[in-house]
């Protein structure tokens, strides 16, 4: 069944319409920062303009706070931090974050002094599964008289704190602890060591909903289900389950073939959130089901994984839903929160959902219906040739906006700055399978090739850094990655695991192709402005200058910036919007390594209208979070985290604040 184009919306059926009431809450309020992505819409957007594109150049370091990890991980080398990527939140003259290993802090948002540091050592119990120790941020709420931080924590615990002081709500939860238990009520028992949680919550209402990391790397079908809960703000009650995986009787249910709902795990969102308070909606990204690359347990389009769900966030119903791919045999999972926008579309005023995603599509609908603000079409795709494997015989293509990334890869994609370097491309990819977005992987060896050559990669396309919106225009600007992967299967070892197929990982390593020089042609990093209004791209620029020293490269007439050949792991997109300007942060270069962190990278800023590149700042420790910015006592800032750890390196997890000389 293709349950696509918001079937059974409900939102429909009740006639549902709020007339042309705005719901972008047009970004940060009043100077300050208070949700992950500025506001609930996930914008990215704060009207701020005493920064602009005639002073940016003139911005300056005006302070370092350097997060409590370094001197945990000194005192104890087994608490090793990871990548130091939280966006913090300003609210009530406190900059508030938590660390990658789960220590929430509040600073001081002029000098980057700490006020207060809530730890609950939850590091103690472990590395967590899949991401390891990381977080992003914390979610913040307020009735006007009450004030509340929200954390989800690596224990499984969903925090309420006083922002004033960091202390937990004694009537929050069970015990006056101030915490609800996470692990517990999903329908299943689940193996703890599989399920954490490293994003903020959302507030919808007088809700909190909360998603979760399922481990990535099973060794079996039976996994941690994804499914989605709602707690009430104030005491952490639970308030309901959406069954992400549907079970006996539910809607979907018949999309996992063979019982294959009862096991099957992950279809989680372990991504950010968005909620149209006007509405009560909440919208959720999900991921893809167990396991990301063989799905031939589990045969069937797969609802609702890698879906776009919007719920109601007072009670949990399913008001319509959208599924993006169906049987999801590529990782592409939703990495990040949709944007939320009041635009016109045709002379008429629409409220819109943008998600954008990994394989450089963005899929834009009604947010009240779910329906396509311009049509996406089921079209057909290359079918599975491994055994016991189904796959999809179609995957919805959206009409417009066109993609922001380059999808599948055929000879025409492949570098040719001289004859030599066209055919070392040749070479290297000679032994892959090539073909349009949406080919599936093969087992390695089939007719003599290693794999199947995948663009956009499971790490983007766009990733969880997402995109920013601004309201007053329309106008989504997506940073993105043209970053090459191979998608192989082997046959399981019966001894190791339970699939017939798992990812061949040493096929993994091929990323860029031939002396870590990409063998697609450049841009490699990019970021693109798309006018939601018209569905149409205006303007695009390469993103990072690229690996312009390349041996291979040497006295080449080249274009002055390549983009940067990034990975998942380094940093390329964080994107901020003001005023006037757009900030994203990128990586230097790719290493030698490419799941090696480097040492530095930059922030920058370009004029949102027209693309220009105004300002480009090195940074070292490279930068990871998104940034974000505030007024505190009549000054603007701009602070973005860097650091952190990451394989082979260990470096200060610190966040670094900018602003105009006074």
């Amino acid at each position: 069944m293709k349950a696509n184009l918001a079937i059974a919306s409900l939102a429909v059926a009740s006639g549902l319409w709020l007339g042309s009431a705005s719901l972008a809450e047009n970004g940060a309020p009043a100077g300050e920062w208070r949700h992950y992505g500025a506001d609930k819409a996930s914008s990215r957007y704060s009207a701020l303009d005493q920064i602009d594109r005639t002073n940016v150049t003139k911005l300056v370091e005006v302070w370092r706070w350097s997060a409590p990890d370094d001197e945990i991980y000194a005192k104890e080398s087994r608490y090793r931090p990871g990548v130091f990527k939280p966006t913090p939140l300003m609210v009530g003259g406190r900059l508030i974050l938590p660390t990658s290993l789960g220590v929430v802090a509040a600073l001081d948002p002029g000098t980057g002094k700490t006020l207060w540091t809530y730890d609950p050592e939850t590091y103690k119990e472990g590395r967590p599964a899949n991401a390891g120790w990381q977080h992003r941020g914390v979610e913040y709420w307020t009735d006007g008289k009450i004030e509340r931080i929200l954390y989800a924590r690596h224990d499984r615990k969903l925090v309420s704190l006083d922002p004033a002081t960091g202390k937990p709500d004694p009537k929050f939860g069970v015990d006056g602890e101030g915490y609800t238990d996470l692990a517990t009520r999903l329908g299943r028992d689940i193996n703890t060591r599989q399920y954490t949680h490293n994003s903020p919550p959302i507030v919808c209402g007088d809700t909190v909903v909360v998603g979760s990391i399922v481990s990535d790397g099973p060794t079996a079908p039976e996994m941690p289900p994804g499914h989605v809960r709602g707690y009430d703000v104030r005491t952490g009650e639970m308030k309901w389950i959406f069954h992400t995986i549907p079970q006996e009787g539910e809607y979907g249910v018949d999309t996992w073939q063979d019982g294959s709902w009862k096991y099957t795990g992950n279809t989680n969102v372990w991504t950010t959130m968005s909620c149209d308070e006007e509405l009560g909606y909440v919208y959720l990204p999900t991921s893809t089901p167990t396991n990301d690359w063989y799905g031939g347990h589990r045969k069937g389009d797969n609802l609702f994984a890698e879906s776009i769900v919007a719920l109601d966030a007072e009670t949990g119903e399913r008001k319509w839903h959208f599924q993006a791919v169906h049987h999801g045999l590529w990782d592409y999972d939703f990495p990040c929160a949709p944007n939320l926008a009041d635009v016109t579309v045709d002379g008429k005023p629409r409220k819109i959902l943008a998600q954008v995603s990994k394989q450089g599509f963005t899929y834009v609908l009604d947010r009240v219906t779910g329906e396509p603000i311009w049509p996406i079409e089921e079209r057909p795709v290359p079918q599975t040739t491994v055994p016991g494997e189904w796959s999809s015989p179609t995957q919805p293509h959206p009409t417009k906006p066109p993609a922001f990334e380059r999808q599948g890869v055929t000879e025409d994609d492949l570098i040719d700055f001289t004859p030599e370097l066209r055919q070392m491309a040749l070479d290297t990819v000679k032994d892959y399978v090539m073909g349009p977005i949406f080919t599936p992987p093969v087992v390695t060896g089939t007719d003599g090739k290693k794999g199947t050559l995948m663009l956009p990669s499971a790490a983007g396309g766009a990733n969880w850094r997402g995109a920013a919106l601004d309201p007053e225009t329309g106008w989504l600007y997506v940073p993105s990655m043209t970053l090459l992967m191979v998608d192989a299967l082997t046959k399981g070892d019966p001894a190791r695991v339970k699939f017939d197929y798992v990812y061949n990982s040493a096929a993994g390593a091929f990323l860029s192709g031939k002396d870590y020089l990409p063998v697609v042609k450049p841009p490699w990093g990019r970021i693109t402005a798309i006018d939601l209004n018209q569905g149409e791209i205006a303007w695009m620029v390469p993103h990072g200058v690229g690996p312009k020293d390349h041996p291979l490269l040497e006295g080449l007439d080249l274009p002055d910036r390549l983009g940067a050949a990034a990975n998942g792991v380094l940093s390329n997109g964080g994107p901020l919007l003001t005023k006037t300007l757009l900030f994203a942060i990128q990586a230097d270069e790719a290493p030698k390594d490419m799941m090696r962190m480097g040492d530095q990278g930059q922030i920058a800023a370009w004029d949102k209208k027209t693309g220009e590149l105004l300002w480009e700042h090195d940074l070292a420790p490279t930068p990871h979070g998104n940034p974000m910015t505030y007024l505190y006592q009549g000054r603007q800032y701009v602070v973005v985290a860097a650091g952190g750890g990451l394989a082979g390196a260990i470096l200060p997890s610190e966040l670094i604040a900018f602003a105009l000389p006074q």
